[in-house]
C-alpha cells in the first residue's frame, strides 16, 4: 500500500568465522600439495590405466584392460579431478571457516574411504613401508598426512583460540 512505509529489518545476521587467516602449512598443503597430487592421481587413472592397475595390484592386473575397467578408471580419474579442484579452487574461494570445515570433514570422510579399499590387500599393506611401491606411497601415507592435515585444521591446531560468541543477557 502506498500510504505505509517500508519497514526495515533489525534482526542481527548468525555470526560467522568469517575472514580468518588460514596458516601457511594449511594453505601449501591444501591448495598446492595435495591438488596436484590429486592430478598425478587423475592422469594415472585415465591416461596410464596399465600402468595404474600394475601397481594397484600386479597379480591381478590385466593385460588387456576391460572396456568397463576402462571406464572405472576414467570416472576414479574424474573424481580425483573433483577432489583437486573443490579443494583447491572452493577453499580458496572462502574465508568461511564453516564452508572450510565442511569441505574438509567431507574429505576427510573421503580419507577413510580411501584408507579402507586397500585392506584386500592385506593388514601388512598399511606397515610394510620396505614393500611399498610410488601407488603405495600415495594411497598409504600421503593420505595418512591429508586425514592428519585435516583432523589437526578440524580440532583448530594452528588456528587460533576459536571465537566464541558473548551471550545475551
Amino acid at each position: 500500500m502506498a500510504g505505509q512505509s517500508q519497514a526495515t529489518s533489525t534482526a542481527k545476521p548468525a555470526k560467522r568465522a568469517v575472514g580468518f587467516e588460514v596458516p601457511l602449512l594449511y594453505r601449501i598443503f591444501f591448495f598446492v600439495i595435495e591438488p596436484i597430487s590429486a592430478l598425478v592421481g587423475a592422469y594415472y587413472a585415465h591416461f596410464n590405466q596399465a600402468e595404474y592397475l600394475q601397481l594397484s595390484h600386479a597379480a591381478s592386473a590385466p593385460s588387456n584392460i576391460p572396456l568397463g575397467t576402462s571406464i572405472a578408471l576414467s570416472q576414479l580419474a574424474n573424481m580425483y579431478l573433483f577432489f583437486a579442484l573443490n579443494e583447491a579452487l572452493v577453499l580458496r574461494a572462502t574465508h568461511d571457516m564453516r564452508v572450510w570445515k565442511t569441505v574438509l570433514f567431507c574429505l576427510l570422510v573421503g580419507d577413510i574411504g580411501h584408507l579402507y579399499t586397500v585392506r584386500q590387500l592385506g593388514l601388512p599393506i598399511y606397515w610394510s613401508f620396505w614393500d611399498w611401491n610410488a601407488i603405495d606411497w600415495g594411497n598409504i601415507p600421503f593420505v595418512f598426512l591429508g586425514a592428519s592435515m585435516r583432523i589437526a585444521f578440524l580440532a583448530n591446531v594452528g588456528l587460533g583460540a576459536p571465537q566464541i560468541p558473548k551471550s545475551k543477557k
